[in-house]
């Protein structure tokens, strides 16, 4: 290094005159050195050295970064490594070589069992009301039929009096009454709809065995004694015609006596008088059906 460098230019200096005061200046005159030779700096010199520093320092800068970078990734990578489950190590074999899903431990195929024994029959409901000795539900006016009213369709019938008795042909009229005990009839269960002026009575005959009680219906006049009572007349009396239907299922016989309280006869046709009749009926086979149902489902679940 080089001393003697460049200089700041003095001050000018003020010339006085003959009163002492300062008004002129000398005319400026840079510094000269020693050897009277002027020197001026190396400007593109310093410059280029200037940026080679720059750029040392920007290389330096970059590859510590980039030193950084790798050595952040290794330890990832490792990490990812080493992270296995319960620290087990990755086997580095390829696909192919791993073990099949029958291989894995605890995971091995088995193949469902059926028992070659063929599971029985469900009970047919029909049965249980085809024999006493299976029909052992509770049974009663209540239970055949139930409520105060009944409906069918948009139709709604009133019930008015029941009863039940186990002298058969004191609920009968004409040979329907022999024809109910000559077959062992167990007891006559009767009820009483009404509706719009018509009156329906609906007696059920309960037989021992389902053969019974079909011949006690092919051997009869079909003709269950109309029932009276509160709010009910008698009908079906001293000389209008009323209708009687009588049909079986199972061990049961079931009958209508269908007439109009004011003691007007029914008529062939009549759909008024044949509608009650016919609903009475199906709703009394519906029970009847209904009550086997019950039984064979509870045999069943045993």
């Amino acid at each position: 290094m080089s001393y003697g460098g460049p200089q700041w230019p003095q001050e000018p200096r003020r010339q006085s005159d003959q009163s002492g005061s300062f008004d002129a200046f000398e005319p400026f005159e840079p510094y000269r050195r020693q050897d009277q030779q002027s020197q001026s700096p190396d400007w593109a010199a310093l410059a280029d050295a200037s940026a080679a520093r720059t750029r040392r320092r920007k290389w330096l800068l970059m590859g510590g970064g980039a030193l950084a970078t790798a050595a952040i990734a290794t330890v990832v990578a490792t990490a990812v490594v080493s992270s296995g489950e319960g620290g087990t190590e990755a086997s580095g074999k390829p696909a192919s070589e791993l073990p099949t899903a029958p291989d894995l431990p605890g995971e091995k195929g088995t193949e469902p069992s059926f028992s070659s024994v063929a599971p029985p029959p469900p009970p047919n409901p029909k049965e249980f009301i085809s024999d006493e000795r299976k029909d052992t539900a509770p049974l009663s006016a209540d239970t055949l039929f139930p409520g105060k009213k009944l409906t069918m369709g948009d139709r709604v019938y009133t019930k008015g009096p029941t009863a039940r008795t186990a002298s058969c042909a004191s609920a009968t009229q004409g040979s329907l009454g022999a024809a109910l005990t000559g077959n062992g009839c167990d007891q006559v269960i009767r009820a009483t709809y009404t509706r719009d002026g018509v009156a329906v009575t609906i007696g059920v005959a309960v037989f021992p065995t389902e053969a019974k009680a079909q011949t006690a219906v092919k051997k009869s006049a079909r003709n269950i004694a109309p029932l009276s009572g509160p709010g009910v007349g008698g009908f079906c009396k001293g000389g209008p015609v009323c209708r009687f239907v009588g049909n079986s299922y199972g061990r049961y016989a079931y009958f209508t006596s269908t007439g109009y309280l004011n003691g007007k006869s029914v008529t062939k046709g009549d759909r008024k008088a044949f509608q009650p009749g016919d609903d009475l009926a199906e709703f009394t086979f519906r029970q009847i059906v209904a009550r086997g149902e019950q039984q064979a489902e509870a045999a069943a679940a045993r």
